[in-house]
């Protein structure tokens, strides 16, 4: 199979699948959320993980499913918190419905994606229900921190690298797992395919964040600049405040203390370039990207499924959403 056909493969699954349940207002917005589509590359990371060990997709709708819905509970309510209008080019479902309505839809989301995974054998059940569990709670730790950070002072880049571990890189090392645990992969399989989903993730999220300033409104479908609005200490921010001289790292200071949404965007912007950080942040996506590579030849995955994941990470790596 190819990634074109593991994602018409999944699609047509959610969509034969969508709650049609009452209250309308609690599972109508969960309906909207999933309509949006998405690059659906966490459950696609499922299936493709369940064949490449010798297992089937088909077996494994049924996890991409947890994932692909509990990933899309958390950009819900990520919504509601960074009070984001847009999301895939199409207002958020706060702001269709209401805050309270959006919240309680995330929460069922969260459960339904725990019921998907009912349909497994006793012992393959308790490991795909430890593994979302365990990544449930590193998501939400990993959002603590990054809402921590608008109001820290100081911010290593460190601290950052672990935030979007736990925020955005775990759910797709899990999304891997879990197609491994469906095809009965042996533990220590299960592990590097999972730390080579994390790699992935962070190249990922880098990516997220230089499109958020870089990127093209249009293709990008979220708003462009939203996270120097929001204050949030990315890479590229704490990487210039690493490299910036004492006066522009004052003049980065202020700027994230005032000014009007436009003048903001762009004073930034210009600071970021000034430090090239726009191109070192490139070749942090590239060193993480490397790394995954590496392991995914060493993993013992059927060639036709190294071939698709391959193709994924070149895709991921030069995306413009």
């Amino acid at each position: 199979m190819t990634l074109k056909d593991y994602t018409v493969l999944f699609s047509k699954h959610l969509e034969s699948n969508y709650p049609n349940q009452k209250p309308h207002n609690l599972y109508e917005p969960m309906q909207y959320i999933l309509e949006l589509g998405g690059k659906r590359i966490r459950p696609v990371l499922t299936l493709i993980a369940a064949d490449g060990f010798g297992g089937t997709s088909d077996k494994a709708l049924s996890a991409a499913m947890a994932v692909e819905v509990f990933h899309n509970f958390t950009l819900l309510h990520d919504d509601i918190m960074d009070q984001a209008p847009i999301r895939r080019g199409k207002p958020t479902v706060h702001q269709l419905w209401n805050t309270n309505t959006a919240i309680l839809s995330g929460d069922v989301m969260m459960i339904k994606a725990f019921q998907y995974i009912n349909v497994y054998e006793s012992d393959k059940f308790t490991a795909l229900t430890q593994l979302l569990s365990k990544t449930a709670v590193e998501v939400c730790e990993g959002q603590q921190y990054d809402m921590d950070f608008e109001t820290k002072s100081e911010v290593t880049l460190t601290a950052y690298r672990e935030m979007i571990r736990l925020k955005t890189a775990v759910l797709l090392g899990a999304a891997l797992q879990m197609g491994a645990i469906v095809a009965d992969a042996g533990i220590s399989d299960q592990h590097k395919i999972y730390d080579m989903g994390v790699l992935m993730g962070l190249a990922f999220q880098m990516q997220d964040d230089y499109l958020d300033t870089f990127g093209n409104a249009e293709t990008f479908g979220k708003q462009i600049g939203g996270d120097i609005v929001e204050n949030k200490k990315t890479w590229l921010v704490l990487k210039t405040l690493e490299l910036a001289d004492d006066r522009d790292k004052q003049v980065l200071t202020t700027l994230f203390n005032g000014y009007s949404e436009v003048d903001k965007i762009e004073k930034v912007k210009d600071l970021f370039k000034k430090y090239s950080v726009d191109i070192l942040i490139q070749k942090e996506m590239e060193h993480y990207t490397l790394a995954a590579e590496q392991l995914l030849n060493e993993l013992p995955l059927q060639s036709q499924s190294k071939i698709v994941l391959e193709t994924l990470m070149q895709q991921l790596k030069s995306r413009k959403h």
